[in-house]
């Protein structure tokens, strides 16, 4: 059972004043690995013998870690974490209730849920934690050292949200950002599979060029290079049509590395579509088209 999968369980179960225990536990960590129940009892503000009843409960609910040495303290786990960004984006209208797991991947979890009107939206939980730290830093040049999990995958989400916003708003093919709090993102629904899945999808030649039109649209119109790009996070809908997910490491296109990411991107890209469906595209007149060197395509 994921973190995730506690936290939707539990939810309903959690009080106002345990959420509010959560958050002064969260800030504590900012100086403790394990935040004392002195200290929570002081930002509190409540007896402490509700205290101790609410932080009995959390933990039994498996929301926190307790530690017993010098002193007794308590840290966030990710279902901890999980829950707070629940609680604000069902406060700010955004979910309303959770379904079922549409993905469970080395760096994130994600959702069904609905909003409150009803319609069906996806939540994605990034998990940075599964991974050690040197290949996460290794493939996100923006985590700096020393900085916990937990903040990790709250910058990690934060990145994709606002790059995720910045695509849509230029009609690049991405889920439509809903809302973000920590490490968490609402998005519209992702329905349809990963191209990696498909043995056929058709006319693969209207599909590559249907890829890339995004690719340069995100260049052009949103100043922005994806960064991680593959057949991986590539999503074939029912309608034939894509989108393209997984916006955590997107640059933009002033970045030093810009025109090396960009021809990254666009041989994951090529050498799929030669492999499978034997379509042949040369890199170089792809990024010529998609910087606006060229103003058709080959193929």
């Amino acid at each position: 059972m994921s973190s995730a999968d506690i936290a939707v369980g539990v939810y309903s179960k959690l009080e106002n004043e345990d959420f509010r225990l959560l958050s002064i536990i969260e800030a504590g960590m900012a100086q403790h690995e394990y935040v004392p129940v002195e200290q929570i009892h002081k930002f509190s503000k409540v007896p402490l013998d509700r205290i101790t009843y609410s932080l009995g409960k959390i933990n039994k609910l498996g929301l926190i870690y307790q530690s017993k040495g010098a002193y007794t303290g308590h840290t966030l786990n990710y279902a901890g974490y999980d829950c707070l960004a629940i609680h604000a984006l069902v406060k700010a209208c955004v979910i309303g209730s959770f379904g079922q797991t549409l993905g469970v991947g080395k760096e994130a979890d994600v959702y069904d849920a609905l909003t409150p009107e009803g319609k069906r939206i996806a939540v994605k939980f990034h998990r940075l934690g599964r991974i050690s730290f040197r290949q996460t830093r290794r493939k996100r040049g923006y985590i700096k050292e020393h900085s916990t999990w937990l903040y990790q995958s709250h910058l990690a989400a934060e990145r994709e949200y606002h790059a995720m916003k910045q695509a849509c708003e230029h009609g690049v093919a991405v889920p439509a950002p809903l809302g973000q709090n920590r490490h968490v993102i609402a998005m519209g629904m992702i329905e349809g599979g990963e191209l990696a899945r498909y043995k056929d999808i058709g006319k693969p030649e209207k599909v590559l060029r249907e890829i890339l039109r995004n690719i340069k649209r995100a260049y052009q119109k949103a100043h922005l290079i994806h960064a991680d790009l593959s057949e991986y996070n590539i999503i074939l809908q029912p309608d034939a049509h894509i989108l393209i997910i997984d916006w955590p490491q997107a640059v933009k296109t002033d970045h030093a590395n810009a025109a090396e990411l960009l021809q990254r991107d666009l041989k994951n890209v090529l050498t799929y579509f030669n492999r499978k469906f034997r379509v042949n595209l040369a890199v170089e007149d792809a990024y010529k088209y998609v910087v606006g060197e060229a103003k058709r395509l080959p193929v």
